[in-house]
């Protein structure tokens, strides 16, 4: 813009042909400046607010595209749906955001009619946009409206299958409240004022139940001990053969409970989590050693941030039609793995879900054998781990390889939804899962503390 003509220095005061003309243009700056203000898409931020945060759907085609792909920043995965009408995806953005703009990248599979909704508290929505004339592609929508939960919501599908995406981006303009600090930091908390062990390690136990539970209803429960968080958050650890530390919520014989795995020697710490008898409770432990180890097992942060009906509601929607009722047999407390549930026993419905591919492989065993590595898979880790990751047969490469698992049927769903959302995707979800080392097993010499979340 060239600049304004301005009078010559001494004309202050006295007539000058440019005044008209000055005037004229300064009204028609300041009209300039203020015109343009309706426009401020400029101001809706860069930043995904949908990436890695909790995801679920109505439904899911099968457990190769959950609802967690559509956000997990990897443009090579996506979630889809069963081939029906009306479907969903909804994504916990973790605190109520101001949300400007959508982008949805589908696949092939598209939505002609779909809805964006907004909630605070997932249940009750506000629509903020909405179309019958959806085209498919990459679409980037302007919206406007405030949740902490945003929701695609389609209602006419475009193909004869489901609703797919390869994401769902969500962008804000910055004015929800301060997003809780990234973790891990801010998940396990402060570790310098964590007094020296006199033992082999300290414990310091951590209340991750996102305000559900106060620390006097935390528990821990070890070699005869029990105490809150309240009470006690550090627990000395002295050496010793081998041991299950329990922890409950609500009270010290609630049935919501749970409990970690080691073995501690005289200068080495050696344990994990486990899924390998059930879920109970949300649990996370970082090892942090005095050379500078500083290694976490366990679920996922997101896991920890979500509810605990979430949880279980993310089980169903990811898992296959022989798995889903996991997560209903024992609900809200616990949801069995395959082999303590009745439903995978001799008599079963899905009695025989592992046999045949058993037998294929040279193996007369149950599907509870299978999935508990028991009976004539109680000595063979490799095989067993094969059997429930689906790779019995391939290279041992490829048996070793993370990428070839869950691929097809028969397979340890269960195990796999673990591993789906578990810190470095490292879990105990069947007895041989640390084959190829993809199990949550730590250890490490010289173990300075342990840290071990609780959640909800």
């Amino acid at each position: 813009m060239s600049p304004i003509p301005v009078p010559p220095p001494g004309t202050k005061g006295r007539s000058s042909p440019l005044l008209p003309t000055l005037v004229a243009l300064i009204l028609a700056l300041t009209c300039m400046v203020v015109l343009p203000a309706p426009s401020r898409a400029a101001a809706c931020g860069t930043a995904d607010a949908a990436l890695g945060r909790p995801a679920t759907a109505s439904s899911t085609e099968n457990a190769t595209f959950p609802a967690s792909a559509a956000v997990d920043g990897d443009a090579g995965t996506r979630w889809s749906s069963a081939f029906a009408d009306p479907q969903w995806i909804q994504v916990d953005l973790g605190s109520v955001q101001s949300v400007c703009q959508v982008v949805l990248s589908w696949e092939a599979a598209y939505a002609r009619a779909f809805r964006i909704e907004v909630s605070g508290n997932g249940s009750s929505w506000t629509s903020i946009y909405s179309t019958t004339t959806g085209t498919g592609g990459t679409q980037t929508l302007g919206v406007t409206g405030s949740g902490r939960y945003l929701r695609v919501y389609g209602t006419t599908r475009a193909t004869v299958y489901g609703y797919s995406l390869w994401s769902l981006t969500v962008r804000t303009d910055g004015t929800g409240p301060t997003p809780t600090p990234t973790p891990p930091d801010a998940f396990w908390g402060d570790t310098s004022s964590i007094p020296a062990a006199r033992n082999v390690v300290m414990l310091k136990i951590l209340n991750r139940t996102n305000g559900r539970y106060p620390d006097s209803q935390v528990y821990w429960s070890y070699n005869g001990q029990v105490r809150s968080i309240a009470e006690q958050p550090y627990f000395d650890m002295p050496a010793n053969t081998a041991g299950r530390m329990y922890f409950y919520v609500g009270s010290p014989n609630s049935q919501y409970y749970d409990f970690i795995e080691f073995t501690v020697g005289p200068a080495v710490f050696n344990g994990n989590t486990t899924r390998v008898d059930a879920f109970g409770l949300k649990l996370a432990m970082r090892l942090h050693a005095r050379d500078g180890y500083d290694v976490a097992v366990g679920e996922d942060y997101a896991t920890f941030a979500e509810s605990r009906e979430a949880t279980f509601q993310r089980f169903v929607n990811e898992v296959p039609a022989e798995f889903k009722p996991l997560a209903q047999v024992q609900a809200p407390y616990r949801i069995p793995a395959p082999g303590n549930a009745a439903i995978f026993q001799p008599g079963g419905q899905y009695a025989n879900y592992f046999t045949g591919y058993a037998a294929q492989n040279g193996v007369n065993a149950t599907t509870a054998q299978v999935t508990g590595c028991a009976g004539p898979l109680s000595q063979s880790p490799k095989l067993c781990a094969a059997l429930n990751r689906h790779v019995a047969g391939l290279s041992d490469a490829q048996q070793s390889d993370p990428s070839q698992y869950y691929k097809a049927a028969p397979a340890n769903h269960y195990a796999r939804f673990w591993h789906d959302h578990a810190l470095g995707k490292r879990a105990y979800g069947f007895p041989y899962d640390d084959y190829a080392d993809q199990s949550s097993f730590i250890s490490h010499a010289n173990p300075q503390y342990l840290l071990i979340a609780v959640g909800w």
